[in-house]
Parts: structure tokens; sequence; C-alpha cells
């Protein structure tokens, strides 16, 4: 019973006969049957190995090199490098009713091999399907703000939800992220309005600030020359000599209404 794994109390009396017949037969045949017990895992492979239906004793097998018994021992190999998959998009209502288009990918990897074998039929399309439904959860409780805001927070709430429900499976999810969240063409127009909107206000605010300022310094500039009499006389030759220098062929130069009074009361 030591040779057979410690199974004995498990498979039964008939279940002992029946792994001492193989045995018999496996040394009968030898060297030929040797080439049917020898089997070899890679390195990012475990084998779950079956007795008689029951998986035996001590888990998963390999990496490497082990041995069955060929009439009564099956094996499951089962990949333990971590697995990618894109959920597809999908159609959900926010909680402020906006129906918006999410998808994204997920990235996991099997953990302890016997569960993933023992405890579900298909772990990877039981994995896939569970995503799917968690995504539209998640996102059914999040307005469209922070659905297009919080994306790092909703996918590490997936990914702790995901984690949770495929702990008993032997699963262990990594990573999920969100790729894309389509909005529908017509809440596209409305957005891009609203900001166009927006901008054309705060352009508007800024022209008025701008000009309050310079309101400010032209007043500021009258003050100062109001003090000196020759000071305006000399920013009407500036001002000249600006017009000069785009060789205009008309010049205006203005006249103090003071001068023109002198001539007007003769």
């Amino acid at each position: 019973r030591n040779f057979l794994s410690g199974q004995g109390s498990d498979i039964g009396l008939c279940g002992c006969l029946l792994v001492l017949v193989s045995i018999l037969f496996t040394l009968l045949t030898l060297p030929i049957s040797i080439w049917m017990c020898i089997k070899i895992v890679k390195e990012y492979e475990r084998a779950i190995i079956f007795r008689l239906g029951r998986i035996l004793r001590g888990g998963a097998k390999g990496p490497g090199l082990f041995f069955i018994l060929p009439c009564t021992d099956s094996f499951i190999n089962v990949d333990m490098r971590t697995i990618t998959f894109d959920i597809p998009p999908q159609e959900v209502l926010t909680k402020d009713s906006v129906t918006v288009s999410v998808d994204g990918v997920v990235y996991y990897r099997v953990q302890n091999a016997t569960l993933a074998v023992a405890n579900i039929t298909n772990a990877d399309a039981a994995t896939r399907l569970l995503a799917q439904t968690t995504l539209r959860n998640v996102l059914g409780t999040k307005n469209l703000a922070e659905i297009l805001s919080d994306r790092e927070e909703i996918a590490h709430s997936m990914q702790s939800t995901l984690d949770e429900a495929t702990d008993d499976w032997g699963i262990k999810v990594e990573r999920v992220e969100i790729k894309d969240v389509k909005l529908p063409l017509q809440l596209q127009r409305a957005m891009a309005a609203e900001a166009e909107a927006a901008r054309e206000a705060r352009a508007k605010v800024i022209a008025a600030e701008g000009e309050m300022n310079a309101s400010r310094a032209l007043k500021e500039a009258s003050l100062v020359i109001a003090e000196s009499p020759s000071a305006l006389q000399l920013r009407y030759l500036q001002t000249l000599n600006t017009i000069a220098a785009e060789k205009n062929s008309t010049i205006i130069f203005p006249l103090p209404i003071d001068m023109m009074q002198s001539f007007l009361t003769r």
C-alpha cells in the first residue's frame, strides 16, 4: 500500500487489486511498457494524476519527469503561465442613465492546478464570463464622470472582486485594465458643444481682463502725461515717427483746440 501512494484506503480492495494487476502487467511487458509509464511536463506546466478516478495525494506533479501506471492512471496537463484575454465591449447603463460601451483586458494565471481541475469544468471560460458580469456590475454603480476619470479605481475594484470570486477555482487574477469607453454619437456632440462653450466663455473673460488692465495702464499713462505739457508733444512726435515708418502717404497731425481758438476770435 505504500507503493500505491497511500491510496489503498481510498480506492478500496478492488482498486488495490486492479493497481496490482497493472503493476504486474507493466513488469511483464518491460521494456516496452516503460515508454507508456514515463511522462514529461514542461517548466510552465503541472500534471494532475488520476488513479482509478481519484486524484493522487501530493497534488500536481512536475515540472520534469514522472511515472504513471498505463492501465489505471490518467493525467491532465495544466498551464501555469499568465493568460490574457479581452473583455468584449459591454453596453452598460450608468448610474446617471447614460448608455456607454466599455471593454477591457484581464490577466490571470492558475495558482493551484488541483483546484482548477477538480472544482470547475472549464476555468478559462468561467473566468471570462465572470469578468464580463463583473464589469457590468461595477460600472452600473458609477456615473459617467466617474467612469471617464476613475479608470484605475474601477480596474482595481474589478481585480479585487474577480480575485476573490476565483479563489476557490485556484485562479489568481493579477491585473485588470479598462481599454476604451465609447459614448453615443449624440452625447459626444453634446459634450463637444459644452466644452466649446466653456472655452469661449473663458476666452471672453480673459479678453475682458486684458481690456481692464489696458484701461488701467492708459489711465496711469494719462496721469503721467498730464503732469508735463511737453510730454504730450513728444508723444505726438513718436506717433508721427511710427506712421512715417509704415510709408503711408497721408499723415494726420492733431492740433490742440486752444491754438485754434485764437484764430477764431480774430
